[in-house]
C-alpha cells in the first residue's frame, strides 16, 4: 500500500510503501473487541467497597422485644433492612485486570491499523520534533492535519519534547510505536505518524518476530 509522506507544513514530500502485513490485513472486529475490553478492565481501580452488617458501627441489642408489640420479629439496628445499616451483597475491593494472548493483542493492533490506513484516516509525517517544547508550536504543525478531532500521534521513540508540548492539547493522544493502545487507536478520528515510525512498526510487528 503506498501512502503520501507529508512536510509539517502540509505539503506532500514523497510517497512511502505501508508493509501489508501491518497496514493492509482484513479486519477483525472480533480481536478488536478483545483487545479494548482487556484494556479497560486493566484500567479499573476496583476499589470500590460497601460495609456489611458485621462492620456498620451500631449496637446488637434487639430494638424491641421479640413478641408481644405487634411488630415484626428483627434483629439489631445493623440489618439492611434499617436505615444506617450494612449491604447485603455489596462491592468489595477486588482486581478487574486479566490478560490475553500476546498473538490476539498483536493481531488487534495490525487490524487497528490496517482499518485507519484503508479508511483513509492514516496520514504519515516527515519526522520532526518540537526543540521549544512549547504547545503552540505543536499546535501550528497539527493543524495542517487536524482540526478540533480525536487525533493520535504516533512517535518513533519516546521524544520528550513532543511528549512536553502534547500534554496540554484537548483531544490529543501520543502514543509511542512499540507501546500502542487499542482503545486510543481505535477511536481517534484522525492517525498521524512519523515516517520513521511506519519503519519501526513493520520491524516490531514482523510475523518472524511473532513466532518467537
Amino acid at each position: 500500500m503506498e501512502k503520501k509522506v507529508y512536510s509539517t507544513s502540509g505539503k506532500e514530500l514523497r510517497t512511502i510503501t505501508l508493509d501489508d502485513k501491518v497496514f493492509g490485513l482484513p479486519v477483525n472486529d472480533d480481536v478488536i473487541y478483545y483487545a479494548i475490553t482487556n484494556e479497560l478492565a486493566n484500567r479499573r481501580v476496583g476499589t470500590a467497597c460497601t460495609k456489611t452488617r458485621s462492620e456498620v458501627h451500631g449496637s446488637n441489642a434487639k430494638p424491641y422485644k421479640q413478641k408481644g408489640t405487634g411488630n415484626a420479629r428483627r434483629g439489631d439496628k445493623k440489618s439492611p433492612i434499617m436505615v444506617g445499616g450494612g449491604t447485603i451483597f455489596g462491592p468489595k475491593p477486588r482486581d478487574f485486570s486479566y490478560s490475553i494472548p500476546k498473538k490476539a493483542k498483536r493481531l488487534a493492533m495490525k487490524s487497528i491499523l490496517s482499518a485507519h490506513a484503508q479508511g483513509e484516516r492514516l496520514t504519515v509525517v516527515e519526522d520532526f520534533t518540537v526543540e521549544s517544547g512549547k504547545t503552540k508550536d505543536l499546535v501550528t504543525i497539527l493543524n495542517n492535519f487536524a482540526k478540533d478531532e480525536r487525533t493520535v500521534l504516533i512517535l518513533k521513540d519516546d521524544d520528550a519534547k513532543i511528549k512536553q508540548a502534547a500534554r496540554n492539547i484537548p483531544n490529543l493522544t501520543f502514543l509511542a510505536y512499540n507501546r500502542l493502545e487499542a482503545h486510543d487507536l481505535y477511536y481517534g478520528r484522525k492517525i498521524i505518524i512519523l515516517e520513521s515510525a511506519v519503519k519501526n512498526l513493520s520491524e516490531f510487528y514482523a510475523e518472524d518476530k511473532e513466532a518467537k
